[in-house]
């Protein structure tokens, strides 16, 4: 059973339709709602022509355990959105968000659960993990007709009262891209707390802090992997997202950095709260249990707020924790999640690089 309050639109687009300011900036509006227990993609009936901007608002939780009431996630974490006959798919950063079209068509909302299989949004997990997800969201969209921040500026005149439209238009106003040379990974989605900063020695370094989130940068390499091959690195941590192991469902928040290889797979050494250092294990999320493995760098308390350093031996922990390593490093990842116990996480990442006995690839 549906909670009747997500029957009805989220927001009073209906009554704000008839204002000046409405008519104006805003070409159509609808609303829709999203059962958990129904698999993508939806069409909302709404038209956008390529470069028009759209925004979303939503509200709900899915909750994904009968068992565990805990563990759910919100419209930041399932919520995404494309225009219909292959257009790219884009998630909410926040409860709102705001996209421009890359094409014209109908758009289009749907619900992620397990993996995405490429970027127009087929799934390569099946839709098996539907069937046991609770609850909704509301949607609400506004299509406009030119500039989205004019427009949220307009209706905030004639409604100020509308905490949700304050909220875009902040969310707005700070956006900010990734760290120039990094993109997010499709996987995860694109994610608002990640940015460029600098080391108390001036070096560039980039920056995490957050609450309830998730998000993985990556950037592409193109590196040997043979036994001399070492990845190192330095970091802080001044708030880890988990107080317990992550090498279960349901506490696998963690802050991590990572090779991805040339065969689709990925070694991630995260700093863990309590797991010991070297301790190694497949991902405890089913969806990516056969693509990435996790090893321990380093653990507990003890030196938070510090800038610690890393090397790692590549090749032999892969060896050692993967099975008979691949070739070539491709990418590097830099690793945050917080959306399985919604706790707050902040730290630092510098100085990233990949060396043997004859180059020095410098990551960051």
């Amino acid at each position: 059973m549906l909670d009747p309050a997500l029957q009805h639109p989220a927001l009073p687009f209906e009554e704000l339709s008839h204002t000046p300011a409405f008519q104006h900036h805003v070409l159509a509006y609808g609303h829709c709602v999203l059962p958990g227990n129904e698999p993508p993609w939806r069409d909302t009936g709404l038209l956008v022509v390529a470069g028009q901007a759209y925004s979303v608002f939503a509200r709900g939780t899915l909750g994904w355990s009968a068992r565990r009431p805990e563990c759910h996630g919100g419209p930041r974490f399932h919520l995404w959105a494309r225009v219909a006959g292959g257009g790219t798919i884009v998630n909410l950063r926040e409860d709102t968000d705001t996209f421009i079209a890359e094409r014209s068509g109908r758009l289009e909302l749907g619900l992620y659960m397990g993996l995405w299989a490429n970027p127009q949004g087929d799934l390569a997990s099946g839709t098996q993990a539907y069937a046991r997800l609770t609850g909704a969201l509301a949607v609400s969209l506004l299509v406009w007709r030119a500039a989205p921040a004019a427009g949220l500026a307009a209706l905030l005149a004639a409604r100020p009262d509308l905490a949700c439209l304050a909220a875009e238009r902040r969310r707005l106003a700070g956006a900010e891209p990734p760290p120039v040379g990094w993109e997010y990974l499709l996987a995860a989605g694109h994610a608002a707390f990640y940015r460029s900063g600098h080391t108390p020695e001036g070096l560039p370094c980039i920056d995490f802090s957050g609450e309830d989130d998730q998000g993985i940068l990556v950037r592409a390499v193109d590196f040997p992997l043979t036994p001399a091959t070492r990845l190192a690195w330095r970091w802080r941590v001044e708030a880890h997202p988990s107080a317990l192991a992550e090498d279960t469902p349901a506490t696998h928040d963690y802050l991590s950095v990572a090779a991805e290889f040339d065969d689709g797979r990925d070694l991630t050494w995260i700093w863990s709260s309590t797991l010991a250092p070297g301790h190694h294990f497949a991902c405890p999320v089913q969806a990516w249990a056969a693509r990435e493995t996790h090893w321990v760098a380093r653990s507990g308390r003890a030196d938070f707020g510090q800038w610690v350093s890393e090397t790692r031996a590549v090749h032999a922990e892969v060896a050692h924790a993967i099975g008979p390593p691949p070739a070539r490093i491709v990418r590097i990842w830099l690793i945050v999640v917080a959306t399985f116990q919604h706790g707050r996480f902040r730290g630092s990442v510098a100085d990233i690089r990949l060396y043997d006995e004859h180059r020095t690839l410098q990551v960051l």
